[in-house]
């Protein structure tokens, strides 16, 4: 009987598992068709398109899922048409929250994320949140200390607005509109770029009690379980 009760939990965690990867590949189809139905269906000539994919493929998204994802949102094969939001809270403890969503039903996405969010005795906002962040193209990569500073000259030469390490990692912050070339170089010189997204970044940080940050941790967790949900920033200081 050990043997199967042990089997049993294998398979119970198999499946959870697997439950977990297939929400993570049907967040990331929906980025990567939205990506491709307002840019095009080319990751060379869309920048957005090839982010989205950059990702996919590091989730070990398989190539027929990434293409699948790429023709439904070009319209080559059929799928739900989509939409993007971009939604503003108030968590615990007054944290400013921002809520990247993809959804093809706009009405039901706004509910279940204002229930989420009022569960955890937050509030839904409009105009109130989105001033508090910037937007910055952020590139990641670990480095060789040989290299640090060729590496910190050719990021601020292409534009770099602030450069941050943490151990052996560096990580870039760039506007938007330069991000893409800067990634360019780093990989023409053969780096290989552990994560690069286009982030909301907050203005300022603010400082709450262990226990506020617990429920803001449980509401992050809440909010990513929404098959909807892509990406959550907020103005807590970790």
């Amino acid at each position: 009987m050990s043997g199967h009760s042990k089997w049993s939990k294998v398979k119970h965690k198999k499946a959870i598992e697997d439950k977990k990867k297939g929400k993570i590949f049907s967040k990331l189809a929906r980025l990567i068709s939205i990506a491709a139905k307002e840019g095009g269906g080319k990751p060379e000539m869309n920048t957005n398109l090839k982010m989205a994919i950059d990702k996919a493929k590091s989730f070990n998204m398989p190539q027929d899922n990434i293409e699948r994802a790429i023709k439904k949102g070009t319209g080559e094969i059929e799928g739900a048409i989509l939409e993007e939001l971009l939604l503003e809270a108030f968590g615990p403890g007054g944290v400013s929250i921002l809520i990247q969503a993809v959804t093809d039903n706009k009405n039901r996405s706004l509910s279940e994320i204002k229930k989420i969010i009022e569960n955890f005795r937050g509030k839904m906002a409009s105009g109130s949140v989105i001033w508090k962040f910037k937007k910055k193209g952020v590139i990641s990569f670990k480095f060789d200390k040989k290299e640090k500073e060729e590496l910190e000259l050719l990021a601020i030469e292409e534009g770099a607005e602030d450069i941050k390490e943490k151990e052996n990692i560096l990580e870039i912050y760039i506007k938007p509109e330069k991000f893409e070339d800067l990634k360019k170089k780093l990989e023409e010189k053969k780096i290989d770029i552990e994560s690069s997204s286009i982030e909301f970044l907050p203005k300022e940080e603010i400082e709450t009690d262990e226990e506020t940050k617990n429920k803001l941790e449980t509401l992050f967790n809440s909010l990513d379980e929404n098959e909807d949900v892509q990406e959550i920033y907020s103005d807590l200081k970790t």
